[in-house]
């Protein structure tokens, strides 16, 4: 996992995993599999529920069991592949937005996530970026366990 910081009020993890576009957006837009991989397992915690109505507009909620907190937001933008942008809002109006774009590099994919937030106080006061690499980096990790499992479990978690 790479962090720029892009500037004081965002953040930029870049990071190469080791599966198709298609597969690598599956995993971040089907509840199924994102709750699989999202979590990192070090914080002793797991999401109770996972609800991703991925579409321009569609709502997502992510509870955490184990830990008192819940992320919820919209999605902004869709491009099936290519991008994911979504609001961050357990915050109100001073949580971040955040972009994830999917390149295709030969038979991998560069996921770029940007987390911006709306000013450079209101990004300090989330810490600024200060530990979110290393569990992000736990939760790429786990992406890729899940994304280069067995051919058997691989075709059942993406349904052949």
């Amino acid at each position: 996992m790479e962090m720029l910081d892009a500037s004081d009020r965002e953040t930029v993890y870049r990071r190469v995993v080791s599966c198709d576009v298609a597969r690598v957006f599956a995993a971040w837009t089907r509840a199924d599999l994102f709750a699989r991989w999202w979590v990192p397992e070090s914080m002793g915690a797991s999401l109770a529920s996972c609800e991703m109505d991925v579409r321009v507009g569609g709502k997502y909620r992510l509870v955490f069991a184990g830990i008192d907190a819940a992320f919820h937001g919209v999605y902004l933008e869709v491009e099936p592949n290519a991008r994911l942008v979504w609001t961050n809002e357990e915050t109100g109006e001073q949580g971040p937005v955040t972009t994830v774009t999917f390149e295709a590099v030969g038979d991998k994919t560069l996921v770029v996530l940007q987390e911006r937030h709306p000013s450079a106080a209101a990004f300090q006061a989330a810490g600024g970026g200060a530990g979110a690499a290393e569990m992000l980096d736990e939760s790429f990790t786990q992406l890729e366990r899940l994304l280069g499992g067995a051919a058997e479990s691989r075709a059942g978690a993406f349904g052949g």
